[in-house]
Formats: structure tokens, C-alpha cells, sequence
């Protein structure tokens, strides 16, 4: 345990001796838990409302408009002025830093959208009336989850396949990389537009379909690892005193597998998040309400004249994908074999 505390704890400080890779972690994870709390940053209800004695909590709660005084038994429209009048003869109440969520429609625009950055939209309105900035942190929060869940359940099963084929070798092998040229041959893109003309897609689905053809990426260089593992001679000795193969494929071959498998799994994740945008700039990604960088670059493209949402989308996918870059090289040089020396 001691010596994988001080393996650990070498690659940690290798990790962070590389300053561009280590300030990148602490950027994108600061963006990401900030993007966690997007309906306190960007909403068109209040954070917190006094009412008469009473406190109320619209972001996570909904209360009928008769509950502030109105006359109305629906849901309580707070950016009306006859209802924000009545809240404050009874109370006060608390406002995100950006009072738009992100389909909120804002009629009272200067000109008809989309209008260019000021004081009430930072990064102005889309071609709906929508502020952008809102937009832009619900979407990056919906890039990053996607991309951590496409990135997570693509690993395991592309690890599971690499391990059995490398592991068992023989025909298990010989079949099983027959069939991973057959699939990766496969027109995915055409498959995914035939595919979402007959469903409405959505976050799972779009995640479902995502992994079918995503899961190949990190194959060959488990097999690789497992194919090389299986020669050791501590793994012929586990075998000889009949150790079941899945705890000698958990135990001894996949520590070893690790390394290589995680000097990856940043770079896996930026593919995945411009496999989303590219999926949703082309229009067969997410629902179109739903905010996505991907939609914003499509916006961009079809509003030459509001050059800002181009250039928005283009800097956040930009910063983003650099930032796991960077991260990616921490983390090859931390899990170099070569930098333990």
C-alpha cells in the first residue's frame, strides 16, 4: 500500500510540475463547478424571496401566482412588473447575476435580434431573443456531463473488449479484431442522420448512439497492454496455481494496462465533446431548445452579420479543448515510466 501511495504521490508531483496541465485542471474544474450552480448564475426567477414573513425558493420550487397576491393559480411569472410590484410591498427578493435562463425571450430588445453585446446581454441575443452568456453556461455544463459520461462508459467497455481480446488471444482475438475493422468501417454519420430521422433525440439517446461507435477508441491500446501482460512471468504463476483469469485480468494485468489507458482518457473526452457539437451544429444532436455550443456555431454560421455568436461559440469549444489538452500532457508525463527514473 505504501509503495502505490508513493507511486501516487510521485506522479501527483510530476503532475503538477507541469504547470500549464496543472493551472488547466484548476481552470476547466473551476468553470465546471461554477457551471453546476447555473441556475443560480443565469435564471428568469429569483434565488430567494421574503414574502410577508415567509421565505420562498423559486429556482428549486414553483409557487401559483395567488401565493404572492396574484390572481392566477399558474406558475408565477416573477419578470412580470405587476407581480415583482407585489412581492416588494411585501418583501424583497434575490436575483441571479444574469435574471435570462436560457429560452427565456427578451421582446423589449432595442432592435430586432440578434442584437450585439451591452450593459443587459454581455455576449448579446441569439436569433430568438436569447441571451447568449446564459446559453453559453447551460452548454458548456451539458458539453462537459456528456462528455464525462460518453468518456466513462466508452472506457469501460472498450476495456473490457481490449482485456478479453488481449488476454485470451487465439480466435477470441483473430474475431474479435475481424469485427472492429467491420464496425468502424460503418458510415456513422449517415447511420446517426437515418437513425435520428426515425427518433426524437435526446440527451440519452443522443449518449446511447454516441457510444456504439465510440467505445473502439481506447481497444487497441488495451490489447496491446493485455497481450504483453500475459507473458509476465507473475501472471504464468498465477495462472499455474489456478487463479481464475478474471481476477488475474483485475489484479495483475489491468494496474499495468492503467497507464496507458489514462494518458488517454483527456484527449477521449475532448473527442467526445466535439463529437457533440459537431452533432448538434449539424443539427441531428440535441433538441433544438436545449443550449449547446454546437447550436451557437450553427447560429453563427447562419448570422454573418452577428459575428459575436460565432466567435463566442468558437472561444469556448477553443479554451475548452485546449484546457483538456494541456491536461492530457500533465497527465502522459505523469504516468511516463520514464520520469520515475
Amino acid at each position: 500500500m505504501s509503495k502505490k501511495v508513493s507511486l501516487l504521490a510521485r506522479r501527483w508531483s510530476i503532475f503538477r510540475i507541469h504547470r500549464r496541465g496543472y493551472i488547466s485542471l484548476i481552470i476547466i474544474g473551476m468553470l465546471f463547478f461554477l457551471s453546476l450552480f447555473a441556475e443560480e448564475l443565469a435564471n428568469d426567477k429569483p434565488i430567494l424571496i421574503r414574502f410577508q414573513g415567509e421565505w420562498f425558493f423559486p429556482v428549486l420550487f414553483s409557487y401559483p401566482e395567488t401565493t404572492f397576491g396574484g390572481d392566477f393559480l399558474t406558475e408565477t411569472d416573477y419578470r412580470d412588473p405587476f407581480v415583482q410590484a407585489l412581492i416588494q410591498q411585501g418583501g424583497w427578493m434575490v436575483w441571479p447575476p444574469i435574471r435570462y435562463h436560457t429560452n427565456t425571450i427578451h421582446y423589449n430588445l432595442p432592435s430586432p435580434p440578434p442584437t450585439p453585446p451591452d450593459r443587459t446581454h454581455l455576449l448579446g441575443t441569439d436569433d430568438q431573443g436569447r441571451d447568449v452568456l446564459a446559453r453559453v453556461i447551460y452548454g458548456f455544463r451539458i458539453s462537459i456531463i456528456f462528455g464525462i459520461l460518453l468518456t466513462f462508459m466508452s472506457s469501460l467497455v472498450g476495456i473490457a473488449v481490449g482485456a478479453l481480446q488481449g488476454y485470451l488471444g487465439g480466435m477470441t482475438d483473430l474475431i474479435g479484431q475481424r469485427f472492429i475493422e467491420i464496425w468502424t468501417g460503418l458510415p456513422a454519420l449517415f447511420i446517426l442522420i437515418s437513425v435520428s430521422g426515425m427518433i426524437v433525440p435526446s440527451f440519452w439517446w443522443l449518449l446511447f448512439l454516441l457510444l456504439t461507435f465510440s467505445w473502439t477508441g481506447l481497444v487497441g491500446v488495451v490489447r496491446a497492454e493485455f497481450l504483453k501482460g500475459r507473458q509476465q512471468d507473475y501472471v504464468k504463476a498465477a495462472q499455474a496455481l489456478g487463479v481464475s483469469p478474471l481476477f488475474i485480468l483485475i489484479r495483475h494485468v489491468l494496474p499495468n494496462a492503467m497507464t496507458a489507458i489514462m494518458t488517454y482518457l483527456p484527449f477521449v473526452l475532448a473527442g467526445s465533446i466535439v463529437m457533440l457539437a459537431s452533432l448538434d451544429f449539424l443539427g441531428l444532436g440535441l433538441p433544438e431548445s436545449s443550449p449547446s455550443l454546437g447550436e451557437l456555431l450553427s447560429q453563427g454560421k447562419n448570422n454573418i452579420h452577428a459575428p459575436w455568436l460565432g466567435i463566442t461559440a468558437f472561444l469556448v469549444l477553443a479554451v475548452t479543448l485546449s484546457l483538456l489538452i494541456f491536461i492530457g500532457e500533465a497527465v502522459r508525463d505523469a504516468f511516463d515510466p520514464r520520469k520515475h527514473g
